[in-house]
């Protein structure tokens, strides 16, 4: 997941058995923010620009309040065929947003991931 400043913030890590749920509740990064991108990744780097986009949403109509303040819960629901299931949802108002990520498109190879982890 990206963090502010493009950060790498992983909620499963790798080797992780399956199937797995994990959650993490996040906030926002300036004040009267009106929504959220999620922004899913994969990869072993600190920087979400050295790792894989697998997918991404946007949180609207969050409530405007100071940075910080909103509480914005995040899971990562990965089941035993693959396919991960990522949800946010704003805790005060219910307001929730999801996408499903399946592992036909757009991840890396067990090659990949062995180069990465060298690289890194």
């Amino acid at each position: 997941l990206e963090t502010a400043g493009g950060l790498m913030t992983p909620l499963i890590k790798r080797n992780t058995t399956i199937p797995t749920k994990k959650s993490q509740t996040f906030s926002t990064y300036t004040d009267n923010q009106p929504g959220v991108l999620i922004q899913v990744f994969e990869g072993e780097r600190s920087m979400t620009r050295d790792c894989n986009l697998l997918g991404k949403f946007n949180l609207d109509d969050i409530p405007l309040m100071p940075r910080g303040q909103p509480q914005i819960e995040v899971s990562f629901d990965m089941d035993a065929n693959g396919i991960l299931h990522v949800s946010a949802i704003e805790k005060i108002t219910g307001k929730n947003q999801k996408i499903e990520i399946n592992d036909e498109k757009g991840r890396l190879t067990c090659d990949d991931v062995k180069r990465m982890v060298e690289e890194a």
